[in-house]
């Protein structure tokens, strides 16, 4: 994901963080680029059908449209695919 805030990203990054961690989800991390308004977000799931599972919850919609929707600047641009580990 990649947005634009419009609010500070410690409040953002709280946000995030007070949302209980759905089924399926491994990880997650925030990054604040060095423009201080953009953000990208990386968040990974057991399996696709995890991350569509979650995706397809009501109540998902909702805390998002509610909480996080109102931070951003514009809509997230969401990306979907396969991370590799560089070891």
């Amino acid at each position: 994901m990649t947005a634009r805030l419009k609010v500070p990203f410690e409040a953002f990054e709280e946000a995030m963080n007070a949302r209980k961690n759905p089924v399926g989800f491994v990880s997650g991390s925030v990054m604040r680029v060095d423009d201080g308004v953009t953000v990208v977000g990386t968040f990974i799931f057991e399996s696709k059908e995890a991350y569509a599972a979650l995706a397809e919850l009501p109540d998902q919609g909702e805390w998002f449209a509610s909480v996080i929707a109102p931070m951003l600047d514009g809509d997230a641009i969401w990306l979907d695919g396969h991370i590799g580990l560089n070891q």
